[in-house]
C-alpha cells in the first residue's frame, strides 16, 4: 500500500529497524461543493480496488452499503504487483475496460508525471481525464458517506452520524496504529526486539478490542459504523494471513469469542463478507512478500468454513442499518467474488 510496500517487489524489511509507513497521500477530494476542484457527479470517477488489499476493501464495503454502485464504476486489480504498479491482469486482454490502462501507474503519471510515492490502492480515478484525483484511503470513505448523499441507495445506513463523528475518529485513530498497521509493523519488524514490541502492543489492542465487544454488538453500540467498516479487513484476514505469515501468533483469532463471532456475524452481513476474496488475499500477501516468503509458497489452509457458522452477537441490542436503514440488495453480476475463493473451497478440505 505504502510507498515502502510498493517501491521494490517483494523488499519490506529494512534489518534493525521498525515498519514506518509513508502516511503522505494525495489529499484532494471530491465533493458536493467540488471545491477542490472535483465536484461529486455520478458517472464520473472511477474506483479502483484490489480485493487482496484491506485497505480498498474498506471503500467496497461501503460502496456496497451506501449503495454507490451505479454512481461509481469500480476496476479491480489482480491480487499481485511488481515493483512499478497494480496491474489489471484480471480484465480481458489485462487491460481495464474503462481506463484503457495496463497498470494503475498510468492514471497517477496522467496527472503526475513524476509522481514519488507507492502507486497505492484504493485511489479514485477522473475517467474524462483518467488521470488519479486520491489515493487518501483515510478520507475516500467519510466522503462516501458525507458527500455523495444524493447517489445513496434507499435505506442506506448512516456509518458516520454527526452525534459520533468525534469517537469514531478517535476509535479509527487508534485502530490505524494499533490494529490495522500493527500487524504490518509486527509482519515487517526488522529485529527480534522490534518484533517483540510490536507484538504486545497489537495484542494488548485486540484484548481491549476483545472487551469492547463484550458491551455491544457492534463497535459503537446497536448499529455499524464507519469504524466497523475500519476493522473488519483486518480481522477477516488475521487468521489466514496475519497469524502466520506476519508471525502475530499469539492465538488465533477464532479462540478469542468476541472478536471472532464479531468477524463472523459482519462476514455473513450483506456488504462485508460478499467483498472478501480469499485466494486473491492469500495469494497477494505470500507471494508478493518476498523478503519474508522467499518460496511465494501459498498456504491451503487454515480451514475458514467455520466463518459460515452461527454468531452469538443477536445477545446484544441490535439496530444494524440504524433506525429507519435497510440491507443493501445483492452485489452486481460482474461484482460477486468467484465461489472458489470463499470459505468452503480455499482452505485445501
Amino acid at each position: 500500500m505504502t510507498t515502502q510496500e510498493n517501491s521494490t517487489h517483494g523488499s519490506y524489511v529494512t534489518k534493525g529497524e521498525s515498519f514506518d509507513r509513508d502516511m503522505s497521500y494525495i489529499d484532494d477530494r471530491i465533493t458536493r461543493d467540488g471545491r477542490d476542484g472535483w465536484p461529486v457527479e455520478a458517472g464520473r470517477y472511477r474506483l479502483i480496488a484490489a480485493r487482496a488489499c484491506p485497505w480498498a476493501n474498506r471503500t467496497l464495503i461501503s460502496r456496497r452499503l451506501l449503495g454507490l454502485e451505479d454512481a461509481l464504476s469500480v476496476g479491480m486489480p489482480g491480487p499481485t504487483h511488481d515493483k512499478r504498479s497494480w496491474t489489471f491482469d484480471l480484465d480481458e486482454g489485462g487491460v481495464d475496460p474503462v481506463l484503457g490502462y495496463e497498470r494503475l501507474q498510468q492514471a497517477y503519471f496522467a496527472r503526475f508525471p513524476d509522481y514519488p510515492r507507492g502507486i497505492t490502492v484504493p485511489a479514485v480515478v477522473d475517467v474524462p481525464s483518467r488521470a488519479v484525483v486520491t489515493n487518501d484511503f483515510q478520507q475516500i470513505t467519510l466522503d462516501f458517506t458525507a458527500e455523495w448523499t444524493e447517489h445513496h441507495r434507499d435505506g442506506a445506513p448512516d456509518l458516520y452520524p454527526v452525534a459520533q463523528r468525534a469517537e469514531i475518529d478517535a476509535l479509527s485513530r487508534w485502530m490505524l496504529h494499533r490494529v490495522n498497521n500493527g500487524v504490518y509493523k509486527v509482519g515487517f519488524a526488522g529485529s527480534q526486539q522490534v518484533y517483540e514490541d510490536e507484538f504486545r502492543a497489537l495484542w494488548a489492542a485486540l484484548d481491549e478490542l476483545e472487551e469492547r465487544l463484550g458491551r455491544s454488538r457492534y463497535l459503537l453500540g446497536p448499529a455499524i459504523t464507519e469504524a466497523d467498516v475500519r476493522l473488519f479487513p483486518t480481522l477477516i484476514r488475521f487468521d489466514p494471513v496475519y497469524h502466520g505469515h506476519f508471525k502475530a501468533n499469539r492465538q488465533p483469532l477464532a479462540s478469542m469469542p468476541n472478536l471472532w463471532n464479531y468477524t463472523k456475524d459482519l462476514f455473513t452481513t450483506p456488504g462485508f463478507g460478499d467483498t472478501v476474496d480469499f485466494e486473491q488475499i492469500k495469494r497477494h500477501y505470500y507471494v508478493v512478500h518476498e523478503d519474508i516468503n522467499p518460496t511465494q509458497v501459498v498456504p491451503l489452509g487454515p480451514d475458514l468454513s467455520p466463518l459460515l457458522e452461527g454468531h452469538d452477537r443477536d445477545r446484544f441490542e441490535t439496530a444494524t442499518w440504524g433506525p429507519e436503514g435497510t440491507a443493501p440488495q445483492p452485489p452486481l453480476a460482474a461484482e460477486v467474488v468467484d465461489p472458489a475463493h470463499t470459505p468452503l473451497h480455499v482452505s485445501g478440505r
